[in-house]
């Protein structure tokens, strides 16, 4: 029997709440590593996750039996329990309603790897993708489109 070919890449950025800096440096290795768990236990594989103190990229490679919606849902709440049940108990912690997704060509990958991976420097140094960086329709953070990851 002959099994379709399918291969859906997609770069997803999401914030927390108000944009409040809650992802600490100690966290991210756990965060990033349950949000990993979870897209794997949905069938997808993170190819990257990076971020900063108020926000996570994450750049998968995504089976079409899973909707974008039901990835993030599952990422977004599984990741936030983490959080507040096991990381940082007491503490407050919550994900925006809003996210990015945007579709990536397979020949683009490695750029938004890249991109997604250098997300410090890129906060730090200013050189922002305008259209990586929206989480809403009309996205408030001052961003300077960059041609390269």
């Amino acid at each position: 029997m002959r099994e379709p070919f399918v291969r859906l890449f997609v770069h997803l950025v999401w914030a927390t709440w108000d944009r409040l800096p809650l992802i600490t440096r100690e966290m991210r290795p756990r965060l990033y590593q349950c949000i990993q768990g979870e897209a794997h236990r949905l069938g997808a594989q993170a190819i990257a996750i990076g971020g900063i103190e108020d926000h996570v990229h994450v750049l998968l490679k995504y089976p079409p039996s899973v909707s974008i919606s039901d990835l993030l849902k599952q990422m977004k709440g599984v990741s936030s329990r983490l959080v507040n049940d096991q990381i940082a108990p007491g503490a407050f912690f919550k994900w925006q309603g809003a996210y990015g997704a945007f579709s990536v060509a397979e020949r683009d990958v490695p750029m938004v790897r890249r991109y997604v991976h250098r997300q410090e420097e890129h906060h730090r140094t200013g050189r922002l993708n305008a259209t990586l960086e929206r989480t809403m329709t009309e996205d408030p953070s001052p961003a300077v489109a960059s041609p390269q990851g």
